[in-house]
């Protein structure tokens, strides 16, 4: 391999410290039908994105294998989860609401005990630093007990009946049938339990595609998995995306895609299935204040989130103070390997995210625009020192699209309507974050983003959590809204027990609660 030399990007931060590489052994192993399997056909190599000075040249440790499945397989997935449905009438889809969440707990009992195995894959798949490592797993295991709690809380709510207009009723919610969950390689673990955590807990057989990186994490977690459910209502398969998705919608038996990605490929993915109308998708300043929000929103695992600000619209009077106090801040910004203290800068998940990157810059600077920071844009390998981008216009690409990595573009605005127009016209309406203390400025502005994106950040970065409130968007950013409730009543439909009020319609309802001969049908409160 070979390197870029750089001026502005210090080669020490690269030197081994003598850590391990780990020894990854079950990479080429994945789940369905209740059995962990050993994949005997094709499988993928899984370099580190963490690269190191090595005898004069650099090395990227190879991580292990991954399985690459073929059609057949995934198919064999998706039959699985068909069979743990039998069109509504399988154990996991019948079982009382209590029992479900029992095997959820016992999942989340068994994942706890794996968690220094899965953050330290973390750091060494997709290059985040050791606390934001662990900060994702201690998330994920929140973000289950706090679904849990929501849907005891659901449950109790639902416990009663309704009396109207001479019919009696009793309201639960039910599940829709095989899903499909498919998450994002930035947060490999949590965003695909998002999902697949509230689509299993609501009575819902899985297949889980895993990320293209980020598959060795999840692999500790395949016998938690397969102990704590019953066969088929959790299957977790690797492979090319284009090659084992299409064959599983295009035989029609999934009833709900979960997808978090971009609009493009959701949209082809829905193509599939051949009754998409039925498929259903849930797809998702005071400057010592506002520099270090920025940063932390701009930058954040390098800028790889889809919350990460995508373009700053800065007054024109104050570009000057913005640009600088970003790149006073960059400078302090340590770069090097995730598990080193006080790092915040790594190498990027995609080994050629770099070229994307560098293409956009360059774009950019021959248009006319600057980058504004000493080293901005020097790459080593798949690293990037930050580059703070001005004047950024609307002809270039960076006005427009989502880098997904370590650029700041900025675009200065005279008038608020500039930004509004900005707004209203962008793909984009996931969040917007506001700086400023001028009541009379931001109401208006306040009531004017509300009706373009789905979340507005006063004086704070655009985030996701907490994972109890709404995390959705408008236009192109997503469909459907997941949070912690929104989550359970999205992978469940309303669905009801009614009768007319006769005496021996009570009587008949009395009867098959005294007896518990239904799972559905039950006043039982939970605790």
């Amino acid at each position: 391999m070979t390197t870029q030399s750089v001026s502005h990007v210090d080669p020490i931060h690269w030197q081994s410290d003598g850590r391990n590489v780990p020894e990854i052994q079950d990479g080429n192993k994945y789940l369905i039908d209740g059995e962990i399997r050993e994949w005997s056909g094709q499988t993928n190599e899984v370099q580190s994105c963490l690269f190191f000075h090595w005898n004069g040249g650099i090395v990227r440790p190879s991580l292990g294998h991954a399985p690459v499945l073929d059609a057949s397989e995934a198919l064999e997935a998706l039959h699985a989860a068909q069979r743990a449905w039998n069109n509504g009438q399988g154990e996991w889809p019948t079982m009382t609401v209590a029992a479900r969440i029992n095997a959820v707990q016992e999942f989340v009992s068994r994942m706890k005990a794996v968690r220094d195995v899965v953050v330290e894959r973390i750091m060494w798949e997709i290059g985040k630093t050791l606390p934001d490592a662990q900060k994702e797993f201690d998330r994920t295991v929140q973000y289950i007990e706090d679904t849990i709690d929501a849907l005891k809380d659901l449950d109790r709510k639902n416990s009663g009946f309704s009396v109207e207009k001479g019919f009696l009723a009793q309201i639960r919610r039910s599940p829709f049938g095989p899903t499909l969950c498919m998450g994002p390689y930035n947060y490999p673990l949590n965003e695909t339990f998002t999902t697949l955590i509230p689509a299993i807990i609501m009575g819902n057989p899985v297949i889980s595609k895993l990320p293209r990186y980020g598959q060795l994490l999840n692999t500790p977690l395949l016998e938690a998995f397969r102990d704590s459910f019953p066969r088929g209502v959790v299957n977790i398969i690797n492979g090319k995306g284009n090659e084992i998705i299409p064959p599983i919608l295009q035989e029609g038996g999934v009833e709900l895609l979960a997808f978090i990605g971009s609009s493009k490929t959701a949209d082809q993915l829905k193509t599939y299935h051949p009754k998409p109308h039925r498929l259903k998708s849930i797809l998702s300043a005071d400057m010592s204040v506002t520099i270090p929000q920025l940063v932390a929103g701009a930058l954040g695992f390098n800028g790889q989130r889809c919350t990460a600000l995508k373009i700053l619209f800065v007054h024109k009077s104050r570009v000057d103070e913005v640009i600088e106090g970003l790149s006073n801040a960059i400078d302090k910004m340590p770069g090097g390997l995730p598990w080193k203290p006080g790092v915040q800068l790594t190498p990027l998940a995609d080994p050629s995210a770099t070229n994307w990157l560098r293409g956009l810059l360059d774009e950019a600077v021959s248009m006319g625009a600057q980058i504004m920071n000493p080293g901005g844009g020097e790459t080593i390998e798949n690293f990037m020192k930050p580059a703070i981008v001005y004047p950024v216009k609307p002809e270039m690409r960076l006005h427009e699209v989502e880098q997904f990595g370590p650029i700041i573009p900025i675009r200065a605005y005279e008038d608020i309507s500039e930004v509004m127009d900005y707004a209203t016209e962008t793909q984009f309406g996931q969040q917007v974050s506001l700086f400023g203390y001028d009541p009379k400025v931001l109401g208006p502005l306040i009531d004017a983003m509300v009706n373009q994106v789905s979340r507005v950040n006063l004086n704070v970065q655009c985030q996701r959590g907490p994972d109890t409130f709404p995390f959705t968007g408008r236009k192109a950013s997503a469909e459907g809204t997941l949070s912690v409730a929104d989550a359970l009543k999205r992978f469940s439909i309303r669905t009801l027990v009614a009768t007319d009020y006769s005496e021996a319609n009570r009587d008949l309802i009395n009867s098959i609660l005294a007896s518990r001969s239904s799972n559905f049908l039950s006043t039982d409160f939970m605790f």
